[in-house]
């Protein structure tokens, strides 16, 4: 099974050092719980960590919340094995294309990118990856992109 860490967890163990690490950036804020689907279909796999940073309850009245989340996903983004970028409807996901260009766009690191195709912005998100990394191919529905990570994680 893999091991699934939610933020702002962490796992320090011989198993999580030795796993491949996957880092699911999307919306959370006004999206679907798509993580949670992605995680129930991943979730077989051994070997594979997987780092979300949808939590099951956010502090909101804490004010150190907001920067222990986002202190969080950068670290784990720098250091995930494989990116998995989910562009979902009911946001614009400012964040997510912020990391999207920093992480995924700048690197050699593999990535999985999908766009809901209900997503206002998709082809901002097309353009970007034809000029920055045209091999990426782009996924246009959550099932691909699980597929792909099978494959992704086989070839690591």
């Amino acid at each position: 099974m893999a091991l699934i860490i939610e933020a702002p967890n962490e796992i320090y163990s011989i198993e999580n050092s030795n796993n491949v690490h996957m880092f699911l950036a999307g919306g959370i804020t006004n999206c679907p719980d798509w993580q949670k689907e992605v995680l129930e279909k991943l979730k077989i796999i051994d070997g594979l960590t997987i780092y979300s940073p949808r939590r099951a309850n956010f502090p909101i009245g804490d004010p150190n919340a907001a920067e222990e989340q986002i202190t969080w996903e950068f670290e784990h983004l720098m250091t995930a094995d494989i990116l998995f970028f989910w562009y979902s409807r009911g946001s614009l996901n400012p964040i997510v294309m912020l990391e999207y260009g920093k992480y995924a766009l700048a690197t050699d690191r593999p990535v999985i990118v999908g766009v809901d195709p209900e997503y206002e912005r998709k082809q901002d998100v097309e353009i970007q990856t034809k000029l920055a990394r045209p091999q990426i191919p782009i996924y246009y529905s959550l099932d691909d992109m699980v597929n792909a990570v099978f494959d992704a994680f086989e070839q690591h």
